[in-house]
């Protein structure tokens, strides 16, 4: 099992750090070879020794209706025919931006980048550039990517790693961020009273998915943008994730709070490398060439990335049902799983939000960084090899959350749920 993964990851160690080109892919958390993977269609992904498996991770979120969804595989067929990129303006750029305008409240204009990381980076320095200050507030094991200001008690591999900072991160930059506790709105303002007139911005995953997925309490999002009004401060919501995922509009639509700023990454590129970051007009026209705040990219609105993108998100425009199909089978899966945890009288706390759903082996009720952190992390380890051994493929992390597709079939989600009746059975064993 594994054997020609296993070679490749002995090959990958001698010239790629750790043998990968993202921390998150390393198995790090859960020991063992990482699995390499050599095609995927629907939700069924093949490894190089021809194993097939039921794919919960869909590329990190963008894969909503499934790998190799053939309008996007046609869209960047035709596009490449023409050229892979031009380093100049496209109609396609104009077009995703027309359509995200169409589908997200509150984004007046959007600048195409090349990563969630990138875009995230742009958005606080256009929100200090807005507002004239330089400290931020962000909240604990939410993740924004790798730029410097982030990795101040941040998720997902960065806590998966057990390293909530990184060295290399100066201390300057760390004075600049502050940190408050996910849903915990009492810890925002005592920030924000205590450096009153200095925070630009507060950045905040809607739906956390590094550590875990954990919903906002109700009243936690209305309360921020109450909070950022009240303070002259820019409310950014990261929606790499949750964008177009959990809603049409994501976030900013599923719970009605729209955000000044808000990022994108991965599925706005249908898989590509890509990002994004919008928002209300004013803040917006901040940014060069129109104002003075600088921002780049040689690449930005690539036309293979931007043609795959348009292709996916027209297909969702058009064709909303497709949330409701995902909440569906999310909920389906959802139960069956709790079925198995309290069968085996495992304490398992479950959450989801639209097409994203965790899995924590804790009886606490998860809701933030703390309560995420108390979950059985050697229970979890044992859970995702028996489950791989099974042919599921989760998240290599205890602090993910899962990704449904619309390709995921009821008998796939059978077969998921048998498969963690035999893994937990398993795992309880060793």
């Amino acid at each position: 099992m594994l054997e020609t993964s296993k070679k490749l990851f002995e090959r990958a160690q001698q010239f790629i750090p750790g043998g990968v080109n993202s921390p998150a892919r390393a198995f790090k958390s859960v020991g063992g070879t990482p699995v390499f993977f050599e095609k995927a269609e629907g939700s069924l992904l093949t490894d190089v020794d021809g194993k097939e498996y039921i794919d919960y991770v869909g590329s990190w979120g963008p894969m909503i209706l499934g790998h190799a969804y053939e309008p996007v595989i046609e869209a960047v067929r035709e596009t490449a025919g023409r050229s892979t990129s031009f380093g100049a303006p496209t109609e396609v750029e104009v077009k995703m931006a027309e359509l995200v305008r169409q589908m997200v409240p509150g984004v007046d204009k959007i600048r195409m980048v090349n990563s969630g990381t990138e875009a995230c980076m742009s958005a606080i320095r256009v929100a200090r550039g807005y507002t004239g200050r330089d400290k931020i507030i962000k909240f604990e094991g939410n993740y924004h990517g790798h730029g410097d200001s982030f990795l101040i008690n941040a998720g997902s591999g960065a806590l998966t790693l057990g390293q909530p900072s990184s060295p290399g991160v100066t201390k300057g930059t760390a004075q600049d961020t502050l940190t408050a506790d996910f849903n915990d709105l009492n810890s925002v303002k005592q920030l924000l009273n205590e450096y009153e007139g200095e925070v630009a911005a507060i950045i905040v995953e809607p739906v956390a998915g590094n550590m875990g997925c954990i919903p906002p309490k109700k009243g936690f999002l209305p309360g921020l943008r109450e909070l950022c009004d009240a303070h002259d401060v820019v409310l950014i919501f990261d929606e790499v994730m949750t964008g177009f995922r959990i809603a049409k509009g994501g976030a900013q639509q599923r719970y009605g709070v729209t955000a000044d700023l808000v990022t994108y990454g991965k599925i706005i590129g249908a898989g590509l490398p890509v990002g994004a970051f919008g928002g209300r007009r004013e803040v917006m026209d901040e940014v060069s060439p129109v104002g003075p705040v600088y921002q780049a990219g040689t690449l930005s609105g690539n036309p293979l990335a931007m043609a795959a993108g348009f292709a996916l998100l027209s297909e969702l425009n058009k064709n909303p049902r497709h949330y409701d199909e995902l909440e569906e089978k999310t909920t389906y899966l959802f139960s069956g799983l709790k079925e198995v945890f309290e069968a085996h009288e495992v304490a398992a706390s479950i959450n989801r939000v639209g097409s994203m759903i965790s899995v924590f082996f804790t009886g606490e009720e998860v809701i933030d960084f703390r309560t995420a952190r108390s979950t059985d992390q050697r229970l979890f380890k044992r859970f995702f090899h028996e489950m791989l051994k099974n042919g599921v493929y989760l998240p290599p992390s205890p602090f993910e959350s899962w990704f449904l597709a619309n390709s995921h079939t009821e008998l796939l989600l059978d077969d998921t749920i048998a498969a963690a009746d035999t893994a937990i059975a398993s795992a309880l064993s060793e």
